[in-house]
Order: C-alpha cells, then structure tokens, then sequence
C-alpha cells in the first residue's frame, strides 16, 4: 500500500470531519484560548517567582520590548530581511529541487545514478554547509539566501521525485498505446500528478528555508532577526529573544496562510 493510499485509507470520511464556518470559528476560540492561558501560566508564575524571570523572560516584559521595537522600526527591519532571505532561497531551492525530480523521472538510470549521492548529501546536515557557504559568498545577503536555498533544494527533489513514483504507469501506458506525444504525457498526467506532492514540499520548505536564513545570521550578518536574537541572547536580554522567536512563528504562520489560500484558489 502506498503512502497516499495508507493517508486515504486513515482519514475520517468527510461526513465525520467538523467542517464550516461554525467550525472553524470554534476551533479559532479554542487556539485563542489555549494561547492566553498558556501566557496567563507563563505570567503567573514568573510573578509569583516560581520561575525565574531570568532564565524564562516573562510575557508583560515581552509585550513591552516588541512595542517598543515596533516603534522604532527595528523590529520590522530585522523580520523584512530575513524574509526577503527565506522566501528567495525557498523560491530558487523549491523550483530548482523540484525541476531536477521531475527530471529524474525521465531516465531511471539516471536516477539510479544519482541515488546515492542524493542520499550521501541528504544524510549531511546542511547546517554543517553553513560555514563553508559563507566562504564562497561572503557575508551578504547571497550566503544566507544560499544556506535557505540548499536546505530547500534536497526536500523538494526527493519529494517530486517519490511523487512521480506515485503516478499510474498504467495510465501512462495507456495514453501513449492511444499515441499520446510526451510532451502531452507531461501535460496531462505528470505535472498534475505531481502537483499535490509539489505543495506538500511548498509547505514543508518554508520551515526549512527560515532554519536557513536564520543560521546564516546567526554566522554572520549585521541585520536578520537571527542576527537580532544573537545578539539579544549574548547579553541576556530573554525578553528580545522571545520577540524575534515570536516574530519568526508569526513570519511562518502568515507565508503558510498565503499557500494554503494558493492553495485553495486553484484547487490543486
């Protein structure tokens, strides 16, 4: 049984999943909740010094500092670069990665070939790259779009690539019998075959392209919200940590929203 088809096989029908505006509004209260009770705990408990605000911050402090930083612009300057550095090196690895699993499909022995070295790359943490990247690309923006981009590249090369695995073969065999050309094989079954697992990858890689960009200031960098929390931790500051952490969920919360209103607009 394959992948696709144990998650079909796992999932509610869709007369039992809660679903509507009703329901999604009660699920948005219960996130609200949680949420506030979470930082409800967090505040008491510093106050109450059943946990030290110095190793823990506390959320009024929080609060605080992300208006000031707010107000000065600072904050906003810090989570616009790294931004601009996420969604670059995501674009150019996911669109690279995804080209060359494709393209993989085409010769089985090509992919043969390049199995190992897909995995010898993939079992090195891309993080331990992050030094030698900023070499070769000095310590501007380039080095931190590339440490996003080559985290992104191998995640969505291997997903494309198990996504055309997953395509019909009989299909395919079929509408070439029928004198189907590639190039409309392509058309018709294996890009839009291949589209829900090249989403799946959109998702998965917006996580990872942060972790790049965000490593690659903490490395080196003069402006990022990774070189912002660096900086922060270095003196002890744990409420400004906790702002460019937040700032970081919220950036990740807000680029996933945007693809799942993509989504949802060209129902893939």
């Amino acid at each position: 049984m394959s992948a696709t088809e144990s998650v079909s096989h796992a999932a509610p029908s869709a007369a039992t999943k809660p679903s509507g505006p009703a329901s999604r509004s009660r699920i948005l209260v219960y996130q609200i909740l949680f949420i506030c009770g979470f930082f409800a705990v967090w505040e008491l408990a510093v106050s109450m010094e059943w946990a030290p605000v110095y190793l823990y911050g506390q959320p009024s402090g929080i609060y605080t500092k992300t208006i000031t930083l707010l107000q000065e612009g600072e904050l906003l300057t810090h989570l616009g670069l790294t931004a601009f550095e996420a969604i670059t090196g995501f674009i150019i690895g996911t669109t690279l990665g995804s080209l060359c699993g494709l393209a993989l499909w085409l010769s089985d022995t090509a992919a043969r070939i390049f199995r190992p070295i897909i995995v010898a790359i993939n079992g090195v943490p891309k993080i331990a790259l992050a030094p030698l990247i900023v070499v070769w690309f000095g310590v501007g923006i380039g080095a931190k779009v590339a440490i996003a981009a080559s985290l992104t590249f191998i995640v969505a090369l291997i997903t494309v690539y198990q996504g055309t695995k997953e395509i019909d073969i009989d299909l395919i065999k079929l509408m070439r019998s029928l004198g189907a050309s590639n190039r409309t094989v392509w058309k018709k079954v294996i890009i839009p075959g291949s589209v829900p697992w090249i989403m799946s990858t959109l998702r998965l890689n917006i996580g990872f392209a942060m972790i790049g960009a965000v490593v690659g200031e903490y490395i080196s960098a003069k402006q990022g919200i990774g070189y912002f929390i660096y900086n922060a931790g270095a003196v002890y500051d744990l409420n400004a940590v906790f702002v460019g952490i937040f700032g970081l969920m919220f950036l990740a919360l807000l680029l996933d929203y945007i693809l799942i209103k993509v989504e949802e607009k060209f129902k893939w």
